[in-house]
């Protein structure tokens, strides 16, 4: 079989926000973690006995280490509620239906018929969900006003509720407006694919900066062309298909010791190298000589600069944001000291397209 499923008694309710609860389940005698996502299951209550998805535990998989509930005992029938046709998760035993605003009982139908262009709007496509809180805090610490639209793919995890940091951004409303696509659901908006999601997030938000990236929960293999983040080039082509502004966040690190992610991840070259077929702006933090000249030399050895538009911006604002919102960023279990390149080149695309918006300053171009 290629899913483990276990009865579980609920002994817990640990947290409960408005379409997810962590719940602590006892399986034989043992205590353990698991979700329950409540408009997937129904609520759930003390003592409920539940059929759990324990998979991912018993395989010992990084982001996440929760069973979840697949049925609540205690339900014999859920019924169907709310608006729309669009099925996710199809043909699988857990499908669903969304309202898809593109859909056309949807009353947003015409907006996506009507469309022109993105006119230019930026658009940072990140690789990683870690990126998403240094992105996003330093725009709302640069400007306070400005609309930040939330674009999560179904690359990682498909249930928006299963990230904490999106619940904490929309709590302290640093992000405006979430929407989910593909297979990914949960958002205030759901639609098909990356197009229309990108119009969504223009016509219907308004917003200012559009932010992309997979939920938790990237998918690598070692090779060259198997992760999930190899997404990052499709999205890139679809800003500059629609007539967006194209900024790439690249995934650097000086702390991985794993050699193919040093300086520019293997992830990143590939994605820019031979992936997408468009050129987008990738913005780089300021880094020390050595970092400086190790990134320089993978740059040039696949001759990237001449396929995009590479630019140095300062990203240290980071720190004064995430102490403004009482935030922390944490990345394949390394935090902000741990690995600061990492975290300062989300931040420098973040300063950047805030200056593009709305007025430049000096940038280093390389």
């Amino acid at each position: 079989m290629m899913m483990s499923l276990r009865r579980g008694i609920v002994t817990s309710l640990e947290r409960k926000f408005k379409g997810r609860t962590d719940i602590m389940v006892k399986i034989n005698e043992n205590e353990e973690r698991a979700i329950n996502y409540n408009n997937l299951t129904g609520e759930v209550e003390f003592n409920d006995e539940v059929i759990l998805n324990t998979t991912a535990v018993d395989l010992k998989l990084g982001t996440g280490g929760y069973h979840y509930v697949v049925a609540n005992l205690r339900y014999s029938e859920i019924p169907l509620h709310g608006q729309g046709h669009i099925m996710k998760l199809r043909y699988t035993p857990y499908q669903l239906k969304v309202l898809a605003a593109e859909e056309q009982t949807s009353p947003h139908h015409d907006v996506f018929k009507n469309f022109k262009s993105l006119e230019g709007l930026p658009v940072i496509v990140a690789t990683l969900h870690s990126m998403l809180i240094p992105i996003a805090c330093t725009l709302k610490q640069l400007n306070h006003r400005i609309r930040i639209a939330y674009i999560m793919t179904d690359g990682a995890a498909l249930p928006i509720d299963f990230s904490n940091t999106v619940y904490e951004l929309r709590s302290k409303k640093i992000i405006d407006h979430t929407i989910t696509i593909g297979h990914a659901f949960g958002g205030e908006l759901e639609c098909v694919n990356i197009y229309n999601g990108l119009i969504a997030a223009k016509e219907l938000t308004q917003c200012d900066v559009i932010i992309v990236s997979m939920g938790p929960g990237i998918v690598g293999t070692g090779t060259t062309y198997g992760f999930s983040g190899i997404e990052q080039g499709s999205i890139l082509d679809a800003v500059d298909l629609l007539k967006g502004t194209a900024i790439a966040v690249p995934r650097i690190s000086f702390a991985d010791p794993r050699i193919r992610h040093k300086g520019m991840s293997h992830h990143s070259l590939t994605v820019l190298d031979k992936i997408t077929r468009s050129k987008s702006k990738v913005v780089l933090p300021h880094l020390n000589k050595e970092q400086k000249g190790w990134i320089s030399h993978q740059i040039q050895t696949l001759g990237l600069d001449s396929k995009h538009e590479f630019i140095v911006e300062d990203g240290s604002i980071l720190e004064d944001a995430l102490q403004n919102f009482n935030l922390s960023v944490n990345s394949m279990g390394r935090s902000f000291s741990d690995d600061p390149a990492f975290f300062l080149t989300c931040s420098a695309a973040a300063t950047y397209v805030h200056k593009m918006r709305y007025g430049f300053e000096e940038n280093l171009q390389v």
